[in-house]
């Protein structure tokens, strides 16, 4: 009897296998599938800014690699530090957005949204320094 109930708790106290759920993002109603939802988009967002920054990285290897002067050079440390500093704001400027619901259920979702924006601002920001150095 000892060890069936000791092979119980072991099932019981397994970790529980990972599952998204499943939310219609366009119909969330409940705050849980509303803060999910800022989430994923959020997340989209980011996945966009990394792949437009791996894009500028290159180009701005390209514009220190073809510099003329050495004084010309340091188009991508540029962009890494201020790449960083952004982080950073970002980070702090969305956990000071999310006091608007500090300490609710309101304010994860908050910080997504802030996230969100943020990040697709700095997506066009950096196109479009890419862009003007490339003309």
């Amino acid at each position: 009897m000892l060890l069936g109930l000791c092979g119980c708790v072991l099932l019981i106290d397994g970790p529980a296998p990972a599952q998204e759920p499943d939310v219609d993002c366009s119909k969330a109603e409940t705050q849980v599938e509303m803060t999910y939802c800022s989430e994923q988009e959020f997340n989209e967002a980011d996945k966009r800014l990394n792949t437009q920054y791996q894009r500028v990285r290159k180009a701005m290897k390209t514009w220190d690699a073809d510099a003329d002067l050495p004084a010309s050079e340091g188009a991508d440390a540029a962009l890494v530090r201020a790449q960083r500093a952004w982080i950073a704001y970002r980070d702090a400027q969305c956990e000071f957005y999310g006091f608007q619901g500090h300490g609710g259920s309101i304010e994860p979702q908050l910080i997504y949204d802030c996230q969100r924006d943020l990040t697709v601002k700095r997506t066009t920001e950096i196109k479009e320094q890419a862009d003007a150095m490339s003309n």
